[in-house]
């Protein structure tokens, strides 16, 4: 799965589950097909408009990392 960063955040103050995890990217990627879902960026940090590939799916979380 293959798309675009629609829009992204990064998350400073996460909820307590995800504490260890801060900071972290979370975006909207507006996958090939127009649909657009939510997921968590791996590796760099990514931008509006850049490309990005799926690299896993974990417990229905979308993981996504910028395609070079």
């Amino acid at each position: 799965m293959r798309g675009i960063i629609y829009t992204e955040t990064v998350i400073h103050a996460a909820p307590q589950a995800f504490v260890a995890e801060a900071p972290y990217q979370i975006a909207i990627v507006e996958l090939e097909d127009g649909r657009r879902i939510p997921a968590r960026i791996v590796g760099p940090r990514v931008a509006i408009g850049d490309r990005v590939a799926l690299r896993q799916e974990r417990d229905g979380v979308y993981f996504f990392e910028r395609e070079l």
